[in-house]
């Protein structure tokens, strides 16, 4: 129903990915040096996607133009944020200078200021849209072009797109954000907690549009051949299991106040993203 290349994983992903990027820079608390270090990796994704596409696989205009799209706007967004980067981010330095109060108020040793620069504005999250909304025409056009090809409904497999590109785009971002508290250590956990949620909110969609006839359970019953006697169709069941579990363990982990429980967090997210692309790739690949 739905076919498997490289380039429309590719976009998928880095759409994803940046999306999930606006919901955590939004928050304006984790610094800078996250958000260039996501924008850098998936503007590659998105360009990587595009060379794929116009070089490689057979081409898909718009899915190829909407990856250089996502590619040059998250550039964009990267480069403002590095021209901007005196402003600092909001809820960083006043986190920063709240602390530094209170350690001055016990200590009475006063700590200077974090450093800002009033005079430039601060980097506006809002550009971060600007990538996934470019990248949302290339997703429909290759889920078209692979229903189409797979016979069928064209619904369906653009619902198994979008929402996989969501899904993936969400997992990974929790991953790395979890090791991006070894860069920040004292930041809350509300981004990290707030990622992993949306892990979990995705996981449901994202199986149950797998499900749909013709879906995995026709891999299941024998209906469709994998060619391992059933043993891929089991795999899938295992890894969309699991990798429920790993996040309902990553949200029990990070209840505890140690900061270790953060690391730990991030080991389990490690095994989650193996376990969620599994689920969706494996489905994918025997469902085209």
């Amino acid at each position: 129903m739905i076919s498997l290349d490289a380039a429309s994983v590719l976009l998928q992903w880095s759409v994803g990915g940046l999306l999930f990027l606006w919901v955590t820079t939004r928050r304006r608390e984790v610094s800078l040096g996250y958000g260039w270090l996501m924008r850098g990796t998936y503007a590659l994704m998105a360009a990587g996607a595009a060379y794929i596409g116009f070089a490689i696989i057979d081409t898909n205009l718009v899915r190829d133009l909407s990856s250089v799209a996502v590619a040059v706007a998250a550039t964009a967004a990267l480069v403002s944020s590095v021209v901007r980067r005196q402003a600092g981010v909001a809820g960083q330095v006043e986190l920063a200078e709240a602390r530094s109060a209170r350690v001055a108020a016990m200590t009475g040793i006063d700590r200077s200021a974090a450093s800002k620069d009033e005079t430039v504005r601060e980097f506006d999250p809002r550009l971060d849209l600007i990538a996934p909304i470019l990248g949302v025409p290339g997703i429909l056009a290759a889920a078209a072009v692979a229903a189409d090809a797979g016979d069928g409904e064209l619904w369906l497999a653009i619902a198994r797109f979008l929402v996989g590109a969501a899904f993936l785009g969400a997992v990974s971002d929790a991953m790395l954000l979890g090791h991006w508290y070894l860069v920040q250590p004292g930041m809350a956990r509300g981004p990290l907690l707030e990622l992993v949620r949306w892990t979990g909110i995705m996981w449901f969609p994202e199986v149950a549009l797998l499900l749909v006839p013709v879906g995995m359970v026709s891999a299941l019953n024998g209906t469709i051949d994998d060619g391992y006697n059933g043993l891929l169709g089991w795999y899938w069941v295992m890894s969309a299991v699991t990798t429920l579990g790993l996040v309902v363990v990553t949200r029990l982990a990070l209840k505890e106040r140690a900061y270790s429980a953060v690391m730990a967090a991030t080991g389990l997210l490690y095994l989650a993203i193996l376990t969620a692309f599994s689920t969706d790739l494996v489905a994918r690949a025997l469902l085209s």
